[in-house]
Formats: structure tokens, sequence, C-alpha cells
């Protein structure tokens, strides 16, 4: 079992930053793949970013690359996503996921992901 606890969120306006952490308890040496993904209200929950956990090869959604980064701390088994240049467009529950085995097809589908965090909020306003 793996647990992934999220923090970070929070009301900003629009042009602002955000850092988001995910921290990882319990047998984190079986997450492979950590992501970021995000649900809107009324909206389907989306992939905005993943990363590798040994080499951390990452990826982003079209709508958030060059404005957010992602990155891993191994020693804090801790991942990170950076959101800068925020949007109103970006206000969504932010969640934490992790893959416990190797993957190397589609990082942005959402059924790929093994555990779950229970959501932060971030809120951008105009």
């Amino acid at each position: 079992q793996v647990q992934l606890v999220e923090a970070g969120g929070g009301l900003v306006q629009a042009g602002a930053s955000l850092r988001l952490s995910c921290a990882a308890s319990g047998r984190t040496s079986s997450c492979y793949l950590m992501a970021w993904f995000r649900q809107a209200p009324g909206k389907e929950r989306e992939f905005v970013s993943s990363i590798t956990w040994t080499i951390g090869r990452t990826d982003f959604a079209d709508s958030v690359k060059g404005r957010f980064t992602i990155a891993r701390d191994n020693a804090k088994k801790t991942v990170y996503l950076q959101m800068n240049s925020l949007k109103p467009e970006d206000t969504a529950v932010y969640y934490c996921a992790c893959r416990s085995t190797f993957w190397m097809g589609n990082q942005k589908d959402e059924g790929v992901y093994d555990y779950w965090g229970q959501g932060t909020q971030v809120t951008v306003s105009s």
C-alpha cells in the first residue's frame, strides 16, 4: 500500500504561483510513476503532469507546458508541482497519483495509476 498526501493548495490571483507537494508513505519504493491530475467543477478529471521516480522523465499537458514544472525529492519521498502564471482556468482540485509497476505506455490515462491522494483545492481568481 502507498499513501499519498497533497498539500499547498489555496486561493491566489491570476498570475501568481503555487507549489503543491505530494508526500508518499508506505511502500514508496513501488511508485514507478507519479502524476498530478486535476478536476474542475462539472468536468472530468484530467492529466496535468507526470514524472518517473527513478530517472525523472517528465510529461505535461499542453495546457500547462511552459508554466508548470514537476520535480521529485527521493530522500523526502515527495513530488512537487510548481505552478506559475496561474490562470482562472487552472482552478480545480489537484490530485496526486502513483503507479506501482513499470509502465512505458500512456501516462495521461488515470486508469494507469494504482493509488490516489485526497486532493487539494487550487482556486485562481481573475
